[in-house]
């Protein structure tokens, strides 16, 4: 399934587009950062509450292409810019975090 496909199952505000047409097939779940360094797989996306700039940073070290913030929180401007500049796509949706994975896991998406 494609970052574009999965943003349009899930709705949301779309903050940065990054590359809408990789493929996605896994998820990690989790908001703290070294959890998610750890054990995220390269090319997982990424779903948190976290909104702030060494969300980016994890991002990269672990090539996730795709940060879902979860819970009705939106990215600032610096997540945002740095995201832009990795080409990692953000979606930000009202949805908790249990929903979003439910969600996922419905679409075929791995966690």
């Amino acid at each position: 399934m494609t970052i574009d496909d999965i943003c349009a199952a899930l709705g949301g505000e779309r903050q940065c587009r990054g590359d809408g047409g990789r493929e996605v097939t896994e998820a990690i779940a989790g908001d703290l950062l070294s959890f998610i360094m750890g054990v995220a797989q390269e090319g997982s996306l990424w779903v948190t509450i976290q909104a702030h700039l060494n969300v980016a940073a994890v991002a990269v070290l672990k090539d996730l292409p795709m940060i879902i913030i979860a819970s009705g929180r939106r990215a600032p401007d610096d997540l945002i810019e740095r995201c832009k500049t990795e080409n990692i796509t953000i979606l930000s949706v009202p949805e908790s975090l249990y929903e979003v994975c439910a969600k996922l896991s419905a679409l075929g998406v791995k966690g």
